[in-house]
């Protein structure tokens, strides 16, 4: 018997943008984990029914029994038992990746079954893989923060040209391709002098459903490269919607140039930076979802933002927003406790997260 897990994760930076090829997020792996527990099956059993697995469950063993195929290894039947930490009582999600996270623990739990040895690299790109098949919209930055832990810079490689590699040409084929090239997955240093603060609105929402709205609402121009895109925070872009809101080009790079600034200001350690990034990546979704009509910043989201702001901290939705949750970066001097109780007031509920390493070893960056 075998037990592997991985941590939930939290979008602090750069989603909707990183879903393009080669555009960037800030992540992190926080202290909920989605835990696996393989048995080997007795002499004479079938070993776990796939048919009665979630297809996110389905392609992460596929991936690997691929793998173990190419190998020339026995295939040796075994059985699966989940639990997850990464949803309330009544079994809402509270959107912290429980799909990524499981995709990675079910990869890691059945390499070991195998003894197939990878490093933390090549076990995201299998998960990737996996996750493509099911999620072909998915950037794969919740499945680097579930894999790394901490907090991780991701850039998205070509997923397209990957699920078609490995579709003529197998899951080896697909592992060391070029398209790989482009894709970063970076640790990062955790802030010292910020608290991580994170709440739930209560309200489930779909990353790929409206990932799928604002590609759709999406000009076709606004889906062309955004290497040209304007990378000051302030840089003006002829290209706007009919509200005067940037277009879905100009957001591409100025979330680039949000992220970038983000990133130097923490192995700077320059909070007064991480603050005003945060609050400049808010209003680049806010006018996204202007442009494209989607409503990323519900109700409650801006009311959980709205409250943090009030008490001097900086906060935006987390992920593809539409519910869910918001972070909220806090400074020595914010009253934690009081923006907890004011969120309760407004039914969004405080989580007690922590920043975490993929195995639960404390990272920096907490709520204490």
């Amino acid at each position: 018997m075998s037990e592997t897990r991985a941590p939930g994760k939290l979008f602090i930076l750069g989603e909707y943008a990183v879903v393009e090829p080669g555009h960037a997020a800030v992540l992190v792996a926080v202290d909920r984990f989605i835990t696996v527990t393989l048995t080997p099956a007795a002499d004479g059993e079938s070993g776990a029914s796939l048919e009665a697995l979630s297809p996110h469950v389905r392609a992460a063993i596929g991936v690997v029994e691929e793998l173990r195929a190419d190998r020339a290894l026995a295939h040796r039947p075994f059985h699966l038992q989940i639990t997850s930490e990464l949803e309330d009582e009544s079994g809402r999600k509270y959107g912290l990746g429980s799909s990524a996270a499981v995709t990675v623990a079910v990869i890691a739990a059945t390499l070991t079954h195998y003894g197939l040895e990878l490093n933390d690299r090549e076990r995201f790109k299998l998960a990737l893989l996996a996750t493509l098949e099911v999620s072909p919209r998915a950037s794969g930055g919740d499945l680097a923060a579930s894999t790394m832990g901490g907090w991780v810079r991701y850039v998205s490689p070509d997923r397209a040209a990957l699920a078609s590699v490995r579709a003529a040409r197998g899951i080896v084929a697909a592992l060391t391709h070029e398209a790989w090239d482009t894709c970063v997955v970076e640790a990062l240093p955790a802030p010292t002098d910020l608290r991580l603060l994170v709440g739930w609105t209560g309200e489930p929402a779909s990353t790929e459903a409206l990932v799928g709205q604002v590609e759709k609402a999406s000009a076709p121009e606004d889906r062309e490269s955004t290497t040209d895109a304007p990378q000051g925070s302030d840089a003006p872009d002829a290209r706007t919607s009919q509200h005067g809101t940037p277009s879905r080009h100009a957001f591409v790079g100025e979330s680039d140039a949000c992220v970038a600034r983000f990133v130097s200001a923490m192995r700077a350690g320059d909070t007064d930076t991480l603050l005003r990034e945060v609050r400049k990546a808010r209003s680049l979704l806010t006018a996204l979802g202007e442009t494209t009509g989607i409503t990323i910043e519900t109700q409650t989201l801006r009311d959980l933002c709205d409250i943090a702001e009030a008490h001097g901290a900086a906060a935006k939705p987390s992920g593809a927003g539409g519910g869910d949750c918001g972070i909220v970066l806090a400074g020595s001097h914010v009253d934690a406790g009081s923006i907890a109780s004011v969120w309760l007031q407004h039914q969004i509920v405080p989580l007690d997260l922590r920043v975490t390493g993929a195995h639960g070893t404390a990272e920096g960056g907490t709520d204490d």
